[in-house]
């Protein structure tokens, strides 16, 4: 064998071996990616459930002449706000999910309002159509608990796959950016101040 072969083949496995770890880093890498995209969007239409609920919710309630307008008001606002933050999940920043989740939380909490206040009001606690929307609403922010969680668990072996060595080469190169994790609600932590009138 001729002796100028001998590097010439070293050099050619060389660059297959890189050739595979790159194409392999990348193909995970858009796979775990997707994972992640369909999972965001399973939030979203989770989101997006609650919003359509809302407006029927809120319809209902306008039918109860005393109820207070400024409740329905905060959460028509808040259900606005809720809508116009967007995010594209291929790329997603700690400050845009920030920004979403601060956009949600001033939902939830209008609609926490809404549904304290409704328990002054005795026609509304009867009505068959709040009620069935009530109950779809509480299976709604159960659905979307249920969402954000499977995205996080999407999130997870993504990141891991872009910030292990010697990926985190590669994914710089090839923008594979790390992505934000969903947190708890700001608030979340405190307990809920419940009381009733007897």
């Amino acid at each position: 064998m001729k002796k100028w072969l001998i590097p010439v083949i070293i050099i050619g496995l060389l660059g297959f071996a890189l050739y595979s770890w790159g194409k392999n880093f990348n193909n995970t890498a858009v796979t775990l990616n997707e994972n992640v995209k369909e999972s965001w969007g399973n939030v979203q239409t989770s989101y997006q459930r609650r919003n359509d609920l809302i407006g029927n919710l809120v319809k209902t309630v306008q039918g109860a002449a005393d109820f207070e307008r400024g409740t329905l008001e905060a959460v028509i606002k808040a259900r606005s706000e809720a809508t116009k933050t967007t995010i594209d999940p291929s790329n997603i920043t700690p400050e845009q999910l920030k920004q979403f989740n601060q956009a949600q939380g001033g939902l939830s909490s209008a609609l926490s309002r809404l549904l304290v206040t409704v328990e002054r009001y005795p026609d509304l606690k009867t009505n068959q159509n709040f009620l069935k929307l009530q109950d779809e609403l509480t299976s709604t922010e159960n659905t979307i608990q249920t969402a954000r969680t499977r995205y996080n668990e999407k999130i997870k072996p993504y990141n891991i796959h872009v910030n292990t060595f010697p990926n985190s080469i590669l994914a710089g190169f090839l923008n594979f950016d790390e992505k934000p994790y969903f947190d708890a609600e700001v608030g979340a932590e405190k307990p809920v101040d419940v009381e009733f009138d007897f």
